[in-house]
């Protein structure tokens, strides 16, 4: 059962709820799943835990991310108060890694250590128990989000009229590399996407897209689940800001953008006035406040910066699928 996200509580999660789509993938050497029940059973480990320790005599809520890495190898992202947007507001993140062996994963050290085990991650004070993790799954409070009155819908599942270049899968998602046909200035837009489980693959390699208001400045769309939150990682407007945190969630989740965009001014001579600004809520989590974007982003379509411009979905490569992607205009203010 999935979980709507609230940021301020998470439950556990009773199962792993991804629907199959399709069958492994073969991108660039390193093999991209899209469904679930095709991967290996390293997608079972990965994922989020949380729970609350005994620290100084005191409870501290604990958040995990468990990131695979491909041959039995894992990455643990340990976060004091909670995961990312429930609880984790700090930047004092433990990272460290761990091996699959006998059905176990020993991480850490002497002074502080977990030991994962049959979906749990048990927590140590050099040789004292000081509690369990549970893993989660979370959902976007914004998933599946209606369009309200009067919305542009780009993408519904049931057709890909609205789009140049565009194919959809036998499930109703929308493939990568399509530009929308309508063009448009000050907006805000929900998609949400899908990145495939890429265990292997390390960096830009790992579940690539990036979604680019006016064909020109991008968000971008990654696999950065349990990573820092770079200004070229999930939740990113590329080379220009990073996310205040990053909200990404594990690979074969669903996740939600909702972007508000002001396109850039410029006078009657056609010299820009204003920057391209840009808000975003990633899983509705405010990532990005009213940024100034002063240029056309690395893979924007289109060499100069223009008042008006389509949604692009980029195809770098890899699977990554959208759904429910719609649009509002706004008065230019």
């Amino acid at each position: 059962m999935s979980l709507k996200f609230n940021p301020s509580a998470c439950r556990p999660a009773t199962a792993l709820c991804i629907g199959a789509l399709f069958a492994a993938s073969c991108i660039a050497g390193e093999k991209a799943y899209t469904s679930a029940d095709d991967a290996p059973s390293s997608i079972k480990i990965q994922g989020e835990y949380v729970g609350t320790i005994e620290y100084d005599d005191a409870p501290l809520r604990l958040g995990v991310q468990v990131v695979a890495l491909g041959n039995q190898k894992f990455k643990f992202t340990v976060c004091p108060g909670g995961l990312p947007g429930a609880g984790f507001v700090g930047t004092d993140k433990l990272e460290t890694e761990g091996i699959l062996e006998e059905g176990k994963i020993k991480f850490g050290d002497d002074e502080k250590s977990g030991v994962w085990e049959k979906g749990k991650i048990a927590c140590y004070l050099g040789d004292k128990s000081v509690g369990t993790l549970d893993r989660i799954e979370r959902e976007s409070e914004t998933l599946g989000k209606a369009p309200p009155e009067g919305a542009v819908v780009l993408f519904d599942g049931t057709s890909t009229d609205a789009w140049k270049n565009a194919s959809m899968t036998e499930d109703g998602l929308l493939n990568v590399g399509t530009t929308s046909k309508q063009k448009f200035g000050d907006h805000s837009v929900h998609l949400e996407f899908r990145t495939p489980y890429m265990p292997a693959s390390r960096g830009q390699k790992r579940g690539n897209s990036g979604a680019y208001l006016l064909g020109r400045y991008e968000v971008q769309v990654l696999d950065s689940f349990g990573l820092e939150g770079k200004d070229n990682e999930c939740g990113g407007i590329y080379k220009v800001s990073k996310p205040r945190m990053s909200m990404c969630f594990p690979p074969l989740t669903w996740q939600t953008y909702d972007i508000d965009f002001k396109a850039p001014r410029f006078d009657d001579a056609g010299m820009k006035t204003e920057d391209a600004r840009i808000t975003v809520r990633h899983n509705g989590v405010l990532i990005h406040n009213d940024i100034a974007v002063p240029k056309i982003t690395q893979g924007g379509r289109g060499s100069e910066e223009v008042p008006t411009g389509p949604l692009y979905l980029q195809n770098h490569g890899n699977p990554v699928h959208y759904r429910n992607v719609w649009v509002v205009e706004t008065p230019q203010g």
